[in-house]
């Protein structure tokens, strides 16, 4: 063997060794990270139920004294949750964002709240889905956007109900049980109990009666 092939050898084996240390590491790092309802972090929720879980890394939690999460809900990782704008605001004596029993929130997913978000139990998201109560107030066209007071609206979404990658709920959404939300959808407004939502804006697509499911204003049809 050449001395510049066991140069080479050598080189790619310390490079697996470092490879494989670092994604060592990491998983450990990981395991080390998460939050329970008996870790530091979970403690400095309002509640952080038993069972619970909020992977590592987290996103930008803040607020937690305002945030109850439910019993055997996951949180995936780089999940932002926050209550107010900045951490330390005094939101007073009631919890504003309320995330319910066995949900799993998606990787990355944004759940913003200043006055009442309640997510109800068994609700899931995929990835990336963003939800809020506060929108940018644009009512005098003058005044720069950013410089308006903010709108704040509840928003509440059913138990039951499962929302695609990358859906957006936005300010004053009312959102019924069992309701699926296509991927991408932005919803606003009310959507009733037991039906698919689908576009920008989200509307109805399909609807769920004691005859099975259909299109609105159609006869049921079987899905599939």
């Amino acid at each position: 063997m050449s001395w510049k092939a066991g140069t080479e050898r050598i080189r790619d084996a310390r490079r697996a060794l470092v490879w494989q240390a670092v994604h060592w590491g990491w998983r450990e790092f990981q395991r080390a990270g998460i939050v329970t309802a008996g870790t530091p972090a979970g403690r400095a929720f309002r509640r952080f139920g038993d069972g619970s879980v909020m992977a590592f890394p987290a996103g930008s939690v803040f607020g937690e004294h305002w945030i109850t999460v439910g019993d055997g809900t996951v949180i995936g990782a780089l999940v932002t949750m926050s209550a107010g704008l900045v951490p330390g605001q005094d939101l007073g004596p009631d919890p504003v964002l309320r995330i319910g029993d066995r949900c799993v929130i998606g990787r990355g997913s944004h759940i913003v709240a200043h006055l009442s978000v309640d997510i109800g139990d068994d609700v899931w998201t995929g990835p990336y889905v963003y939800i809020t109560d506060q929108n940018h107030g644009y009512s005098d066209p003058g005044v720069p956007i950013g410089r308006q007071p903010p709108v704040n609206r509840a928003v509440s979404i059913g138990a039951g109900s499962w929302l695609g990658a990358g859906a957006i709920v936005l300010p004053g959404a009312r959102i019924g049980r069992n309701v699926v939300i296509a991927a991408g959808s932005v919803v606003r407004g009310e959507v009733p109990d037991r039906c698919v939502v689908a576009g920008v804006p989200a509307k109805v697509v399909r609807e769920h009666t004691g005859d099975g499911w259909r299109p609105p204003g159609q006869a049921p049809y079987p899905v599939g």
